[in-house]
């Protein structure tokens, strides 16, 4: 069989559709991955899917469409809670399963009652569906290998398997959607992705992950979602997971040998690994940034089969928010062979002054009982001391209008710094890794299993590198504003200066793994500490 790779055009476009109306298979781009799409209602159409792909037969498929008037054609018992998720996440990386029509056959969903269903964000797959009828589309890979996300990666696996491959771009998210069970009281998260339990039960009041997302499922367990039973997402070289805070598992993995075996890391470790001598060395991007881990991960174990590497060593992100489906398709890709790096765990608490974040870290702490609280601000006033400690040296040296009678004045320093961008920074150069190794020292010697640091400049020092865990506190400015003035018994003046010089919200939204809004009183604050320590590390 020829295969035609043509780019994404309403002529190509509607070839597509023509060839799916008469029962064939094509390859189609998603924002997720690209999608082996076939029509939904056809049963010998559906078949020539798991034949192309070498997928078992027991393994279901989702049904992709392209409005909402075609929900009610494949999917049944519909609760009110999924039109809500649907307003708000389709189109987009979210599936979610519902008893299955009539129309809907067994090959479809491997004989289940139930259908998984989505609406893609992608243009270009809404148009063909529109075009052609809902489709039914798994992934565009040899089943097993990691999944496409160009469509170069689709004609490696499918030349010679399927007539026609449209090209439409690179996916912009990377990793499949969340699937979500919508046939209990509750929604189930089956396979984790951009859509995270959070932003679910935020939206609907409830959710929670099946435990089959961290440990695979139970012997005879059959499986309501793709993803759940057989190992996934694997490039030729097997893969050895390392777990826990970034920097344990780039130790954990400078203390290997480098000959014949490749790594998977995060950017700033990358020329640090190169350096000891590993060959191959591909990043997913930042530590903290796990929309990139998303969009690189399926492109880098690719990589990996041109290689000669007979041993992939990966750092994982951490496993919280929106980084959880990464880690649930790197497990996967490593077989569960997975190795705890980090023996304590350490929370990393952020946010701008007057967020809450020493009344969350205290009730956090409480929490977890366990815990050591350890405060960075105390830290850094401790090195401080009397003003004449060796820190205050050096910052009296870069700061020399910060001194009073042979000392160093806090307040002085403060008015200078805040009110100066630059300043600021050459202030934080020097307190940083000053408070980082006081902290370190103080977390090695504890026997606390928890560690809850409340850091003001946790991502601006580096010191997420060090956390198992990060949070990020919002809170409205005139509040944050009001508690300021309050705590601190400054001006408004000195306030706004203090929040001027502090990052935007966006900072905390788009590094943190988890993101708690204080919107509340101190009630809701302990409550959310509370909810955060039962679900995430008790």
């Amino acid at each position: 069989m020829e295969t035609f790779l043509l780019p994404a055009n309403s002529q190509n476009n509607k070839k597509a559709a023509e060839l799916l109306l008469k029962g064939e298979v094509v390859g189609i781009p998603t924002e997720t991955v690209y999608g082996l799409a076939a029509d939904a209602f056809n049963p010998e159409a559906v078949k020539k899917i798991f034949i192309a792909k070498g997928r078992p037969q027991d393994n279901p498929l989702i049904v992709h469409i392209s409005d909402m008037s075609q929900l009610e054609q494949v999917a049944s018992d519909i609760p009110s809670a999924a039109y809500k998720m649907a307003e708000a996440f389709w189109p987009g990386p979210l599936t979610m399963i519902f008893r299955r029509s009539p129309l809907i056959p067994d090959e479809v969903t491997a004989g289940l009652d139930t259908v998984g269903v989505r609406m893609p964000s992608h243009r270009v797959a809404r148009e063909i569906i529109a075009l052609s009828l809902p489709l039914a589309a798994p992934s565009a890979n040899t089943s097993g290998k990691p999944s496409p996300t160009a469509a170069s990666h689709v004609y490696e696996d499918m030349r010679g398997r399927v007539p026609m491959i449209i090209d439409g771009g690179r996916c912009s998210v990377g990793v499949e959607s969340t699937v979500v069970d919508m046939t209990g009281d509750v929604p189930r998260v089956l396979r984790p992705g951009a859509i995270t339990e959070e932003m679910i039960a935020n939206l609907v009041g409830a959710a929670d992950t099946d435990r089959a997302v961290k440990v695979g499922l139970a012997e005879g367990e059959r499986a309501k979602s793709p993803g759940m039973k057989y190992r996934h997402y694997a490039p030729k070289s097997p893969v050895r997971l390392y777990e826990g805070a970034p920097e344990d598992t780039f130790d954990a993995i400078m203390n290997e040998e480098t000959e014949g075996r490749g790594v998977i890391c995060f950017e700033e470790y990358k020329k640090a690994l190169k350096e000891k001598g590993f060959k191959w060395v591909y990043s997913i991007g930042q530590s903290w940034n796990h929309a990139a881990h998303g969009k690189n991960i399926f492109s880098v174990l690719r990589r990996f089969d041109s290689t000669k590497a007979e041993l992939i060593l990966a750092q994982c992100p951490r496993e919280f928010g929106s980084g959880q489906g990464t880690v649930n398709r790197m497990r996967k890709a490593a077989g569960f062979s997975c190795i705890a790096c980090s023996d304590k765990t350490i929370i990393g608490v952020t946010g701008a002054s007057g967020s809450g974040k020493s009344r969350f870290s205290a009730a956090l702490s409480g929490a977890l009982g366990d815990c050591l609280l350890l405060d960075a601000d105390n830290i850094y006033h401790g090195l401080l001391g009397d003003g004449k400690t060796p820190l205050c040296e050096k910052i009296l040296e870069a700061f020399p209008n910060a001194e009073r009678d042979g000392v160093l004045d806090r307040k002085k320093l403060g008015a200078i710094v805040f009110a100066d961008k630059e300043a600021l920074k050459t202030l934080n150069g020097l307190t940083h890794p000053a408070v980082i190794k006081k902290t370190l020292y103080d977390i090695k010697k504890t026997t606390h299993k928890y560690i809850v640091t409340d850091v003001p400049l946790l991502f601006e020092s580096h010191f997420d590198r060090y956390c198992t865990m990060t949070i990020g506190l919002l809170a409205d400015r005139k509040k944050a504003r009001a508690r300021i003035m309050e705590r601190d018994n400054i001006s408004g003046k000195n306030a706004d200066a203090r929040l001027n010089g502090r990052p935007t919200a966006r900072l905390y939204t788009k590094r943190a793994d988890l993101v708690v809004n204080n919107d509340g009183g101190v009630k809701e604050l302990e409550k959310a500490a509370s909810s955060i320590a039962a679900k995430y590390l008790l």
